[in-house]
């Protein structure tokens, strides 16, 4: 089949690795003008990595591993509260997993990966689609018109491509917390530890290790409505210095290095309920379909595996619409437990009180201790699939 592919970062390199290397026409529409190789920190975990390693890529994401050592827990002052080595010894990936990389590392070695037939289209992206019971005719905003059997969208959670097809099925379930993410200078201070501050006043600060001589920084914070939605990049920084005043520790260094990082991101954390993920010849893959979001986890390693497995059933199956049925029932069970966060969560995670935060800190304390450590990290390490893959007929 020829089989468009909307989205080039993790979900959608990988589905096109999966569908070229079971005979398919494969082209790749990405709206960004070349591959987008920033991001932060992402792991690769359970059936995720059994994908990887079926790629062939394992050796290859380990070898742009970030070095991140564990996580840390720190009060005010950037003293130790809890840690949680990666020691291999829980048998389990705890916060900190053993395949740590930067999302763009990992978008390019999915890329590079593909076979050569694959046909990669940066700068465009689809305007508008209609489809029959044979295919999909997709009016690109490039001006040309082209035909495919099949439509794979792997865009992001506020995926375009989806609300053109999928209308307002789609819910999206707000956390009521935003994330700022973004690259700041590495200083003799750093080590290779994920550290997490927890203040008062719902905030959280987050210093990770990279392999490229920087550090990865975020900032969370609670609240009831998307206040920085529309605001420009000034406004942004703004209402992030507002925010994290008088917080302590390096708070004041992440902001500053916020004024000047060319990758500052912001996202408002929703999690995507998505009735169905195909609609005729168009299916959903990725954070388009089920977006679990950092608080969830795992959805890196949920995009590769729905990448694959979707491709397995569509070159097992009698007709598409098997198989993008069969591919739904199968990830349904993954993405749902990834969706169903603790009780509380993400407010005791991020308390607005003193006492609360007082609280957190003894809970991380005893987590950290070794007779609980291996049942913290099954609580922390995000879906951790051990359920066969379907086969796959090359």
């Amino acid at each position: 089949m020829r089989i468009l592919v909307t989205g080039a970062s993790v979900a959608g390199p990988a589905a096109a690795y999966w569908l070229a290397r079971t005979g398919h026409d494969v082209t790749v529409v990405e709206a960004a003008p070349e591959l987008r190789e920033g991001g932060q920190n992402v792991d690769v975990r359970g059936t995720g990595r059994e994908v990887i390693r079926l790629m062939g890529l394992e050796d290859a994401v380990r070898g742009r591993n970030t070095g991140e050592v564990g996580t840390r827990f720190v009060d005010g002052r950037g003293a130790a509260v809890a840690e949680f080595p990666v020691d291999g010894r829980e048998g389990t990936d705890g916060p900190t997993a053993e395949l740590e990389i930067l999302r763009g590392a990992l978008a390019r070695l999915l890329v590079d990966a593909c076979p050569a037939a694959v046909t990669w289209r940066f700068g465009d992206r689809i305007a508008g689609l209609t489809q029959d019971g044979d295919g999909v005719d997709v009016e690109f905003a490039g001006g040309t018109r082209e035909r495919f059997a099949l439509v794979v969208v792997a865009e992001g959670v506020g995926s375009r491509t989806r609300d053109l097809v999928f209308g307002s099925a789609p819910r999206e379930r707000a956390l009521g917390m935003y994330s700022a993410y973004g690259t700041i200078p590495r200083t003799a201070a750093d080590d290779d530890w994920w550290r997490v501050l927890v203040a008062p006043g719902a905030r959280q600060v987050m210093l990770r290790p990279d392999d490229v001589g920087s550090t990865r920084a975020t900032l969370n914070f609670r609240t009831p409505t998307p206040e920085l939605d529309g605001l420009d990049d000034a406004g942004v920084r703004a209402a992030l210095r507002d925010r994290f005043a008088g917080v302590g520790w390096v708070a004041p260094r992440v902001l500053d290095g916020f004024d000047t990082a060319d990758d500052l991101y912001v996202d408002w954390l929703r999690q995507i309920d998505c009735p169905t993920w195909h609609h005729g010849r168009v299916c959903l893959l990725g954070d388009a379909a089920w977006c679990v979001t950092p608080i969830g986890g795992g959805g890196t390693s949920l995009a590769i595996t729905g990448a694959y497995v979707l491709a397995a059933y569509l070159s097992r199956a009698a007709s598409p619409a098997e198989a993008l049925t069969r591919y739904e029932r199968w990830m349904r069970p993954l993405t749902t437990a990834a969706q169903k966060l603790p009780p509380g969560v993400p407010r005791i995670a991020a308390p607005r009180s003193r006492a609360g935060v007082r609280l957190l800190r003894l809970g991380a304390r005893a987590a950290a201790l070794p007779l609980l450590r291996s049942l913290a990290a099954r609580l922390t390490s995000g879906p951790e699939a051990t359920r066969e893959l379907p086969a796959l007929m090359a």
